[in-house]
């Protein structure tokens, strides 16, 4: 049975091509709002840093209504971090918009995630956004979308996919690039005449699988699914199994069922097939599961989740500082918060280890973890992490092997040169260069992952702002030999203090700085950027001794050059695997792993 009053769509593009706006436009256009509510921006990336930095970290569901039709919509994530999002939620769902700026054409996280539609034979509707750019060149761009539709070996049906054209700021769509726009109605009218209805046997015996999971403090974890087949209803005896953990299977009881409208849940009695549900009351529910009826369990098979590719320790505080910004800082804080992530982060991996102050964190990539210690730094957490390590695997004849990233990137023309030399130099192997639009170089590395910690700030550095790096997972292959992370030393503080300008004017000589006057440090602490290979210890607390002649008041005539602040990403890539960072809500530091100069310089003498 086919049930024509839904539809179930997820939104799929690469980072920053406009699929948040384009929801709050049909939102919008479909009735959710009253006409005189005030909306903000973005409405759905509900998070801070995902409204800070333009970007969607969790996917998020919601629906509207159009002529009768229920749409259940998803917005998906489109950095490479995040894809363990997508390859779920598209189990939900029965086609897939693929929003794609009609400048930049396709780029590489479009089709990481086109591929996973395709694969699961999900019809695709391409909605070209950003129409109103002074520079968009749709038609092009529609060829290169077939192009890579054909490299991507869809079939012809999905070949055949509507084109639509949109400017989701300006909340309008249009079929055709002659026709007049007036709003969103040609692209919902395509949803109806091209996404099928979800299909199901309303009789069989119930089964929802659950593809992303909520977190309330109110009610605890929240599953989300799709019904699949049967009716769903409040008071329902049932069972959990699960396709990847045969042995599984525990009875429970559905206490409350939600379906979405808007932005909003709403509680129902029943729900049947097509209906994506959220359902909260079990306390144990993990994504993959599939909730049956009791007379016949049956697991809905499920796509594994990636696995994570990059490790950091974080760990509990103890610099001579500790504990005078933080509210959280003791190890059983840290430890039920980032026990707390894994309710609704499944990519992150939390192992404790020998040292009860210490606890391994898995994730993705850089951005997943930085976001992570981000979110628990606003939170008021103070810790100290580690410089982020790969994650290495044993292969079938005992070799190492380490994670592969195929990187693209686009950087201006007179820059290339510099980008391949320093790529080359973390091991990066060079497998193919093009022209792209804007007198772009398009250039495309296999490089192991670990080259590429740390290197976003130099590249952005070398592109002059202009480059732009997309990475994608490739896979495990055998250890590409050492890579050197940094060519420069750091320069240290010896003495526990406040830095003065005398001090800090004689230091700037040898190195750049990241500490202004009247800052507090102590012995180990990093103050700056050596200029040269080996690290510098300092006294930055000296002051200019004081003689009848010599008055402190000379020391205003020094001038000392603007220390270098570091984001929390800069700290994170620039910090050596002996050394860590301190963060606390007001600060980030960065110190040496080894506090006392004697004991390092021993440790340093071993190695």
């Amino acid at each position: 049975m086919k049930r024509e009053d839904v539809r179930n769509i997820a939104i799929i593009a690469h980072v920053d091509h406009g699929k948040t706006t384009l929801v709050d436009e049909l939102l919008k256009q479909s009735g959710v709002f009253r006409s005189n509510q005030v909306v903000e921006e973005r409405v759905m990336d509900s998070n801070d840093i995902e409204r800070e930095r333009g970007i969607t970290i969790l996917s998020k569901n919601t629906a509207v209504f159009y002529k009768g039709v229920k749409i259940n919509i998803i917005d998906t994530p489109g950095h490479a971090d995040f894809g363990g999002e997508v390859e779920r939620v598209l189990k939900m769902v029965n086609g897939v918009i693929l929003v794609v700026d009609a400048f930049e054409g396709p780029m590489p996280q479009t089709r990481f995630v086109l591929k996973k539609a395709l694969e699961l034979a999900l019809p695709v509707i391409v909605c070209i956004n950003k129409i109103d750019r002074p520079e968009a060149r749709p038609k092009e761009v529609i060829d290169e979308v077939l192009e890579l539709l054909m490299d991507l070996d869809a079939s012809d049906e999905q070949l055949d996919c509507p084109f639509v054209f949109a400017s989701a700021k300006k909340g309008v769509a249009i079929l055709e690039l002659n026709d007049k726009p007036t709003g969103m109605e040609p692209l919902f009218e395509t949803i109806l005449d091209y996404i099928p209805a979800p299909e199901g046997d309303p009789d069989a015996g119930t089964q929802v699988l659950i593809s992303t999971i909520d977190y309330n403090e109110y009610v605890g974890r929240i599953g989300v699914g799709k019904v699949d087949n049967g009716v769903i209803k409040v008071n329902q005896d049932a069972v959990i199994v699960n396709a990847h953990e045969p042995e599984k299977s525990r009875k429970v009881k559905i206490s409350k069922l939600y379906e979405f409208d808007g932005l909003k849940k709403v509680e129902v009695q029943e729900a049947g097939v097509g209906s994506i549900v959220a359902i909260s009351g079990i306390e144990d529910i993990h994504i993959g599961d599939t909730i049956c009826s009791p007379e016949n369990p049956v697991a809905i098979p499920f796509q594994k989740i990636s696995e994570p590719t990059i490790a950091m320790d974080f760990i509990v505080n103890d610099s001579p500082l500790a504990g005078l910004e933080g509210k959280y800082v003791t190890s059983r804080h840290i430890r039920n918060r980032l026990f707390a992530e894994l309710n609704t982060d499944v990519s992150l991996r939390v192992e404790e280890t020998e040292d009860t102050d210490t606890f391994k964190v898995s994730g993705r990539g850089e951005l997943h973890l930085s976001v992570l210690i981000e979110n628990m730094r606003r939170e008021g957490y103070e810790f100290a992490v580690s410089k982020a390590e790969v994650i290495y695997k044993t292969g079938e004849h005992g070799e190492k092997l380490e994670p592969i990233e195929h990187a693209y990137l686009d950087v201006p023309e007179d820059c290339s040169g510099t980008v391949i030399e320093k790529l080359s130099y973390r091991k990066g192997e060079l497998i193919g260069m093009s022209t792209a639009s804007g007198g772009m170089v398009r250039v495309e590395f296999m490089i192991p992952a670990r080259g590429l910690i740390g290197y976003r700030g130099e590249f952005m550095t070398d592109t002059k702002g202009n480059g732009i790096l997309n990475t994608l997972f490739e896979g495990y292959a055998p250890y590409k030999g050492d890579i050197a992370y940094r060519k420069t030393g750091s320069l240290i503080a010896f003495e526990a203090g406040e830095s003065v300008t005398y001090g800090l004017f004689n230091a700037q000589e040898r190195g750049t700085l990241f500490i202004g006057p009247g800052e507090k440090v102590y012995s180990g602490m990093v103050i700056g950027m050596s200029g040269k290979s080996e690290d510098i210890e300092l006294n930055v607390c000296k002051k200019k001794q004081l003689t009848n002649t010599r008055s402190s008041a000379a020391d205003e005539a020094l001038r000392l050059t603007p220390p270098k602040s570091l984001s929390l990403e800069q700290a994170i890539d620039f910090i050596d695997t002996d050394e860590l960072l301190e963060v606390t809500p007001k600060s980030l530091r960065i110190r040496k792993k080894i506090l006392d100069p004697t004991l390092r310089k021993r440790a340093n003498m071993k190695k």
